[in-house]
């Protein structure tokens, strides 16, 4: 390999702080362009819709929660890096607030629906695609297929998919069943949750060719 092919290294540590700050806009983004909201905060979405005691950010490290007993359980075994991916998942529901505070405030014109959804897209496979890659403990949601993808030994953008699907199909239960009618669910959830999966392993094939990540954790792996 010619010097000019060989990858840039970035450090994993800013990659996180860059794909929690990116991922949370996104889904926030998604939410405010009227299309739906993403597929990996649905089922938090839908909680705090039903439960509306507790926010979007709340329900959703609640849900991340979940999802790492799951994989433990899969696991069989206690696994510490999981827990971190949980702190991260923390902040990500924080930053969620965050985000709700000013997004909220963007105008909401037709067209400008149309680039919010295109631009939070794009911007959460590209957020799930590093994260997959920073050499970091990274938030549940993006974990989970990742991991379960592993253990299972399933190609990573059937997992993605499939579990779009399904927090869809909770989403769509809850909020029918419970509020009397389908709420965050558009034609953009049901894009997303079909493509995305295909996206992120795109984007992730040509990350590969550029840039390489590096952590204090790449050479002490937990356990």
């Amino acid at each position: 390999m010619s010097t000019t092919d060989t990858p840039y290294t970035f450090r994993g540590e800013l990659a996180l702080v860059l794909a929690v700050i990116i991922n949370s806009f996104g889904v926030v983004l998604m939410l405010h362009s009227g299309s739906g909201i993403s597929a990996i905060s649905s089922v938090p979405y839908a909680f705090s819709e039903v439960f509306p005691i507790l926010t979007l950010g709340t329900w959703t490290y609640i849900f991340q929660g979940l999802l790492i007993a799951v994989l433990m359980i899969m696991r069989k075994r206690f696994v510490v890096s999981y827990l971190f991916s949980f702190v991260v998942g923390f902040f990500f529901g924080i930053m969620i607030d965050v985000h709700e505070m000013w997004v909220t405030l963007l105008p909401t014109t037709l067209p400008l629906r149309i680039l919010y959804f295109i631009v939070s897209y794009l911007v959460i496979s590209f957020g799930i695609a590093i994260s997959n890659r920073c050499q970091m403990p990274i938030i549940p949601t993006d974990l989970f297929p990742r991991e379960f993808s592993e253990i299972t030994s399933i190609r990573y953008s059937r997992v993605k998919i499939s579990f779009d699907v399904i927090c869809l199909l909770v989403t769509a239960c809850m909020t029918f069943f419970c509020l009397g009618h389908l709420k965050g669910l558009g034609i953009g959830t049901i894009f997303a949750a079909f493509t995305m999966g295909k996206c992120i392993g795109i984007m992730g094939e040509k990350m590969d060719k550029k840039v390489a990540f590096t952590s204090f954790l790449s050479t002490h792996k937990l356990a």
